[in-house]
């Protein structure tokens, strides 16, 4: 077989070169040790927390090396594509402070090593593929669907694997004249791999993750190029590493199965072989045994669930730190004030096995998170997410802004901040009470004589004087409790309950209950200094007529 003719033949309208193309997109001018990664996802449309913790780890690992992060889109299988993916990715990852350095973007495209979406790429996999064809490493093959099922189905049948390999790769050898036959007919045809491997022979390999692989060879002749011209994932994807000037390939370890071949690949094409991070399933708790977070069975497994229920960027990083690296929490606690972007993040640190997604920590870590941040960040983040999700509440937040930061900043600061928050969702129950329009109707508890509860709210209306400071404040709602029989010393009610009808705590969830509407709420003196004197009044008044 003359394979420089059968390329000729196959590939007649290519005249670009390699070498050409080496020249376009030269190596990288970057410091040593610098990692060049990318994100390269299908245009799908769902985009996962998955993708968030690939987008971390390959950020983390670019940025900090002085390298390199960009996106591809990786569009060549038509059929799954979804209209506006592309956009929706960006800008989820955006949210999440995912930044590329070059890649697709909105508008196009930015950088000097593209196109940056495969479909715009095929002139460029046509001259690899007419130099694999060239060496007798690639050729092509005329099955039809019908011919491919019939061999998969004896395959089936007789027990083995399935496949276009060995006696199976029935155009593996056919000579030129029926070659020739079958284009003149102007039959379809799609380039295959001319695979050297044996399942007989393994190797060894390296992972960043996973460490030394045994890995068995591939026997199989894989499509490089399909009918239309585009090329599979598994071809695109080993050229545009090699010309975008790849160091470190972040991908899921569903991938693993396809190594031996895409290391084949770039031995057959002459390309430095990258390194590879393959990392494992981010797990949950389903009774007693774990399970990959599902699309179908799990809300939380889409960025979007997050965003709609108004995690804070900087939690769902924090968190999914701690699930990447194990060092993380030991690092925080020793720099509780540190950005997250100068912790030593390592990929060999990453569990081989994946990570247990575990909902009650990220709540746990987003309010401590939360609570570290000041007033006006919150105010910030807070009336940016309502806006899109509580409309209403972010009309209120933004008509009087000094008001609402000085609500947020109730028990901030200091080395036991309070943790009211979890998401930006809470934030409405929590201090909703503050805006007349979301405050509720009190429910004293019945054990408590109606009377005696009026009776506390008549004395504190009798004493209240917005110039008291807080010690003034609560030395008098203490004489309150005392004057109606109730006790401020809550040791001898906690030894003997039965001797008391009541403690101060309950003095002050009466007043608590007819200001704000609820049994727990920030610091009461500090809710009625903000509220007002005629405000907090008003509501004392309103709840002495609920129990008249």
């Amino acid at each position: 077989m003359d394979y420089q003719a059968l390329a000729e033949l196959l590939f007649p309208d290519v005249t670009d070169t390699p070498e050409a193309l080496e020249e376009r997109f030269p190596p990288r001018n970057l410091p040593e040790g610098a990692v060049v990664t990318r994100m390269a996802p299908s245009p799908t449309g769902f985009v996962h927390l998955g993708n968030l913790v690939q987008g971390m780890i390959s950020e983390r690992m670019a940025h900090r090396s002085g390298g390199v992060l960009f996106l591809r889109v990786e569009d060549t299988d038509a059929k799954r594509e979804v209209p506006g993916a592309v956009e929706v990715l960006i800008e989820s990852l955006k949210h999440y402070n995912i930044h590329f350095d070059e890649g697709a973007t909105i508008d196009g495209d930015f950088g000097n090593y593209g196109p940056y979406r495969q479909r715009q790429r095929a002139d460029i996999y046509h001259v690899y593929a007419k130099k694999l064809v060239s060496e007798g490493k690639a050729y092509p093959c005329f099955c039809t669907e019908e011919e491919l099922t019939a061999m998969r189905e004896k395959q089936e049948a007789n027990k083995e694997t399935t496949g276009y390999y060995g006696p199976y790769a029935v155009w593996r050898d056919r000579s030129m004249e029926e070659i020739r036959e079958q284009l003149a007919a102007g039959n379809p045809w799609v380039l295959r791999f001319r695979s050297t491997g044996s399942i007989e022979h393994q190797f060894k390999f390296d992972d960043l993750v996973k460490g030394k692989l045994t890995i068995t060879e591939n026997n199989v002749d894989h499509v490089l190029l399909k009918s239309d011209g585009i090329p599979t994932y598994h071809f695109a994807h080993a050229v545009d590493d090699h010309l975008m000037r790849t160091t470190h390939v972040v991908r899921g370890d569903e991938w693993l199965s396809t190594l031996p071949f895409h290391i084949q690949l770039f031995q057959a094409l002459g390309f430095k072989l990258p390194k590879y991070v393959h990392i494992g399933p981010l797990m949950k708790m389903d009774g007693n045994s774990k399970r990959k977070l599902s699309k179908r069975k799990d809300p939380e497994l889409a960025l979007t669930y997050y965003k709609a229920e108004g995690f804070s960027t900087s939690a769902m990083r924090e968190y999914l730190m701690t699930v990447l690296n194990s060092n993380f929490e030991d690092w925080r606690r020793a720099n509780p004030d540190a950005d997250i972007d100068t912790f030593p993040f390592s990929p060999k640190k990453l569990n081989p096995a994946g990570s247990l997604f575990d909902y009650a920590k990220l709540i746990d870590v987003s309010k401590n998170v939360i609570s570290r941040m000041s007033a006006e960040d919150v105010y910030a983040q807070l009336t940016g997410w309502a806006e899109e999700f509580q409309p209403d509440f972010a009309e209120k937040l933004e008509a009087d802004p000094s008001y609402a930061k000085a609500i947020l900043a109730i028990g901030r600061g200091g080395r036991k901040p309070r943790k009211d928050l979890a998401t930006w969702k809470d934030a409405r129950d929590y201090m909703g009470f503050f805006y007349d329009e979301y405050l509720e109707q009190p429910v004293f508890d019945a054990k408590f004589d109606k009377a005696v509860i009026a009776d506390v709210l008549k004395r504190f209306l009798e004493s209240f004087d917005m110039a008291d400071d807080s010690v003034v404040w609560f030395n008098k709602v203490k004489a309150i409790t005392e004057a109606i029989g109730f006790t401020t010393d809550m040791k001898a009610y906690k030894q003997d309950p039965e001797a008391y009808p009541g403690t101060v705590a309950d003095v002050s969830t009466f007043l608590r209950l007819a200001v704000t509407g609820k049994t727990n709420s920030p610091d009461l003196y500090t809710v009625m200094q903000l509220l007002g004197k005629d405000r907090t009044t008003a509501r004392i008044h309103a709840a002495l007529e609920t129990l008249a």
